[in-house]
């Protein structure tokens, strides 16, 4: 990877040198060798060069998974927001991923697209890892929004270009003064390696390594997600806290009209981050604007992270998101899997034409339905207390 090179770049010069083969010096070729040599060699017979056909090329599938695919093929609408899934399932289209969109304001799963998928036990999470590791430093007074970190480069970025670029080297470093420990209680603190669901029949947990990662270490941990395997619903989990103030809810999923009208929220821990979400959230608004999620930018203000990795022969591409303006505001977590189209950018752009198909039938407009979820509050809801 390219950021591999960045993070090791010392280490490979130094490599280099050492194992830098002598230079041979080559005997000096005199004209009458030369000449001897092209009349050492047989001619060619014409009729058999006139006869030698160009070769066809042959494309090689070099990718495990493919690119594209019937992603609703095994699917289960029951009890879904059937708005929002023909909007997930058009703008998703032929690619072979998965959607999945939540209410942050309760945790309700309003759809899933590739069910199987989504429900899996996870995939590297790439660079969304970053907005968990950029509320780590935040809370532990490592970094500020505007306080800018020098790079190897001779340029400098804060903590908002960070995020909108993605830039690996700044948040490698972040992993790097975190250290494991420290990266490790934050990370189970917004939820990973555990299920994000409660009540979701066939969701399995994501998983974090127990040790920093023998690639590239806590670097390689912090930028790309190295060794960690996250699930659609775990990123839609914590993006819906940092959409909400704080509060990580469970996930729920209703499937009938019974459990949609008797449906509550369930808090699964209240975060302290509240503090950090205005300092976070202009470089995710700057990732759309101007950065590596520009094809979802629209008249809705959307705000998100991309992520772009490959984990073995699997390109991955994701987007974690949600709107910032109207009545209502939704999480949108576009994953997908393949070959090179495969990427975070193009996951933005999916989940920007959701927004965009939902926008053109006023959903964000309309007041989110009175229901005993929307009358309940948070605190009233609590089913854990916070982690210590």
């Amino acid at each position: 990877m390219a950021a591999s090179a960045a993070l090791l770049a010392g280490a490979a010069l130094a490599a280099t040198a050492a194992t830098q083969p002598a230079v041979r010096k080559h005997h000096k070729v005199t004209k009458s060798h030369a000449v001897a040599a092209v009349a050492a060699k047989p001619a060619v017979a014409p009729q058999v060069a006139a006869a030698a056909a160009p070769k066809k090329k042959v494309w090689v599938e070099t990718w495990d998974e493919p690119t594209y695919k019937d992603s609703t093929a095994f699917d289960q609408v029951d009890g879904e927001d059937l708005t929002v899934r023909r909007a997930a399932v058009e703008a998703l289209g032929p690619f072979n991923g998965s959607v999945v969109v939540t209410d942050p304001s309760t945790g309700r799963i309003l759809t899933i697209v590739n069910q199987p998928l989504a429900l899996a036990s996870g995939f590297q999470p790439c660079s969304t890892i970053k907005v968990s590791v950029a509320l780590a430093a935040l809370n532990e007074g490592l970094v500020s929004r505007i306080k800018p970190i020098r790079l190897p480069t001779r340029t400098s970025l804060d903590l908002t270009d960070a995020l909108a670029y993605s830039n690996n080297w700044y948040f490698a470093n972040l992993g790097i003064k975190l250290g494991y420990e420290r990266v490790n209680y934050y990370a189970h603190l917004f939820g990973y390696g555990e299920k994000a669901g409660i009540g979701i029949e066939g969701e399995h947990p994501g998983k974090f390594p127990e040790a920093p990662p023998k690639n590239g270490g806590m670097g390689m941990l912090t930028s790309f997600g190295e060794e960690i395997s996250q699930t659609p619903l775990e990123l839609a989990a914590l993006i819906g806290a940092v959409a909400n103030g704080g509060t990580l809810y469970w996930l729920q999923y209703p499937r009938s009209e019974q459990e949609i009208n008797t449906f509550q929220p369930e808090v699964k821990r209240n975060l302290d981050i509240g503090r950090y979400i205005d300092t976070i959230k202009p470089g995710m608004r700057g990732a759309v604007d101007y950065g590596t999620a520009k094809r979802a930018k629209q008249d809705e203000e959307v705000l998100g992270k991309t992520g772009t990795c490959s984990e073995g022969r699997t390109h991955l591409g994701w987007f974690g998101s949600f709107n910032d303006s109207g009545s209502r505001k939704l999480v949108v977590v576009v994953m997908l899997t393949g070959g090179k189209p495969s990427i975070g950018a193009t996951a933005s752009g999916i989940a920007g034409e959701i927004y965009r198909r939902l926008t053109e039938q006023n959903f964000f407009r309309v007041p989110t339905p009175l229901t005993p979820a929307s009358i309940l509050t948070p605190t009233l809801l609590s089913r854990h207390s916070d982690l210590p």
